[in-house]
């Protein structure tokens, strides 16, 4: 197959079985493209500068050249990617939400949209359980089951997946993040005995193994996700093998990973579908 740019895509990405689909173990995400760095507001206002329309669609068919065929972002988003679709583009999506009170017929609207899951949104589910409120999201869980997608939950948490899979709620897939990055200032004193500035973006290298270990005690498909530390780790090739190896090395196979990109400078999209790819050998 020829790509654009005249090269040819060598061998498919690796897949798993995700509902009633199959979908790419790298997804692409969401946060870029929403102008969402993580790590300053000049960097969001350059993502935001340079993903106009037309450069989000030359994303999405980047993504399946290279055979990354599923975008996750906010519910908010589910209008953007229907666009793609009626352009003649292919590419599966994977939702966040939650409990609006304001639009409670979104999630009906995602999944009638072809959406083929939808998890609950990660810092409410998070915020929740050190409330010690997290069974407030079931009735949320139960509406995503009613429309028949694929039912999960985000978390920056491993003690979240730890306390569902205790309960044994009726979840498909969780969004787990590999870092907890947003402890409180209380909890990172704690930790660290002095609180870092900016103490609500503080990530600790302690954090994905954990988070690898909630990972793989669950049957339950998982999807990983900053695992480059939001961006705190590309700073040579090699640092981004690194993450991208742990990662792989430490999810079940049946797990996948989510990755924003950001390709002003370079080819961010085939270069890590090239990762996936030589990784796990396919």
């Amino acid at each position: 197959m020829a790509l654009t740019d005249g090269s040819v895509l060598p061998t498919p990405l690796p897949q798993i079985p995700f509902g009633p689909a199959s979908i790419s173990r790298l997804i692409l995400g969401a946060n870029p493209i929403n102008g969402g760095s993580h790590l300053s507001t000049f960097v969001n206002r350059q993502m935001k500068a340079y993903f106009t329309p037309d450069n989000v669609t030359a994303l999405f068919r980047r993504c399946q050249e290279v055979g990354i065929n599923t975008w996750q972002s906010g519910g908010g988003d589910y209008q953007r990617w229907r666009s793609f679709l009626d352009a003649g583009g292919e590419m599966h999506y994977l939702s966040l939400a939650h409990h609006d009170p304001e639009r409670p017929e979104l999630i009906g609207e995602i999944a009638r949209a072809g959406a083929l899951g939808i998890a609950h949104h990660g810092e409410l589910t998070d915020m929740l359980f050190k409330a010690g409120r997290l069974d407030e999201i079931r009735d949320f869980l139960q509406r995503v089951r009613d429309t028949g997608v694929q039912v999960g939950v985000s978390t920056h948490m491993p003690a979240v997946i730890d306390a569902i899979e205790d309960k044994g709620w009726d979840v498909d897939f969780y969004m787990a993040c590999l870092y907890e990055r947003h402890r409180t200032p209380e909890e990172l004193a704690k930790l660290l005995g002095h609180v870092p500035i900016p103490e609500r973006e503080v990530y600790l290298t302690s954090d994905p193994p954990r988070m690898c270990e909630a990972i793989r005690a669950t049957s339950k498909t998982c999807l990983a996700f900053k695992i480059l530390a939001a961006g705190r780790t590309i700073q040579t090739p090699q640092q981004v093998d690194q993450a991208f190896r742990f990662a792989f090395d430490n999810i079940k196979p049946q797990d996948a990973v989510i990755v924003g990109m950001f390709p002003r400078i370079k080819d961010e999209v085939t270069e890590n579908a090239d990762r996936v790819r030589r990784m796990l050998a396919v």
